[in-house]
């Protein structure tokens, strides 16, 4: 029982991996589109910063992902040695994803308030 649970556990984890290879490759081939249509133009429709903002969007979801499947990989039967492992790549990811939506928060347009507010 506790082998097919490895195998269940493998198989889902490798499935979420080849989401986070397509999530990624999907938001960079986007960047390079909308990089080639802004160099075309010289002025496009997406500035170099809305373009960084969506691609940044795109590596946080997949690091959500990439955690969510090294997880299930530690959940059955895990050693110590997992477990640190799993401890310090979650550390590394998370540490990547705060510094990535601190900055999408920093560069996202806000509204303008009103000047008497």
């Amino acid at each position: 029982m506790e082998e097919a649970l490895r195998l269940i556990a493998s198989y889902s984890a490798l499935a979420l991996e080849a989401v986070v290879a397509l999530i990624v490759m999907y938001g960079a081939f986007e960047a390079l589109a909308r990089m080639a249509q802004r160099g075309l133009r010289r002025e496009g429709r997406w500035s170099r910063r809305q373009i960084w903002l969506q691609f940044a969007q795109w590596i946080v979801l997949a690091l959500e992902f990439a955690l969510g499947a090294d997880i299930i990989r530690t959940a059955v039967a895990p050693t110590w040695d997992d477990v640190g492992k799993l401890a310090a790549i979650a550390a590394i990811r998370t540490g990547l994803n705060f510094f990535i939506e601190r900055d999408i928060y920093e560069f996202e347009p806000r509204p303008k308030r009103a000047s008497g507010e």
